[in-house]
């Protein structure tokens, strides 16, 4: 089988894109990661794909704080059609995918996010589900729509909201729940993509 041909966009650190790149390094994933690219040019996401040897690219997302200006995401969904992307992840991307994005790649966009959705969309999830008092959090992996984490259901992992917890301590339980369903989605929508 043909290995899945995945583009990564991701605002930070990197830590689900490491994650996933080791993944694939290991052989658990079927697939080639083609690009990297992020919204923020010194990105630690671009420096861990350039320690793989993977294409790294920073794209300007304008003047916008939650959205790329329209002709930037334009460019954005064309650096990953050269790249000949076939499934797009989300990696700690802190903006809202819009309409060329969205149209380049339908329903081949998925995103993680850290709580049970529907439960806290938006920033600081972790942060949401303490002051709740929720029992339980975890992570969601989503197709991506034009909404803020709307988008149809792929797989969640629970986790559960211990009474000492802080909002850091829950998001590091987290996100090591992260490290692991996104692989293993991306590992299964490989196969599938690739019959």
């Amino acid at each position: 089988m043909a290995a899945l041909k995945l583009g990564v966009l991701g605002s930070s650190k990197g830590s689900n894109f490491r994650a996933i790149a080791d993944a694939v390094a290991r052989g658990d994933i079927n697939a080639d990661i083609r690009i990297v690219i992020s919204d923020f040019e010194d990105a630690g996401i671009l420096t861990l794909a350039r320690e793989r040897g993977i294409r790294a690219e920073f794209v300007h997302p304008g003047k916008f704080r939650t959205k790329m200006e329209p002709e930037r995401e334009q460019h954005l969904a064309q650096l990953l059609r050269d790249a000949e992307v076939e499934l797009v992840v989300l990696a700690g991307y802190m903006r809202m995918v819009k309409a060329p994005l969205l149209e380049a790649f339908p329903q081949r966009i998925i995103n993680i996010h850290p709580s049970l959705l529907p439960a806290f969309p938006g920033l600081t999830a972790w942060k949401q589900a303490v002051a709740a008092r929720a029992s339980k959090s975890g992570c969601t992996v989503h197709y991506v729509d034009s909404g803020m984490d709307t988008g149809e259901i792929i797989a969640r992992a629970e986790v559960p909201v211990l009474a000492n917890d802080s909002a850091e301590s829950l998001h590091a339980r987290i996100q090591s729940a992260e490290h692991k369903l996104y692989p293993a989605v991306i590992s299964q929508l490989a196969s599938r993509f690739s019959r």
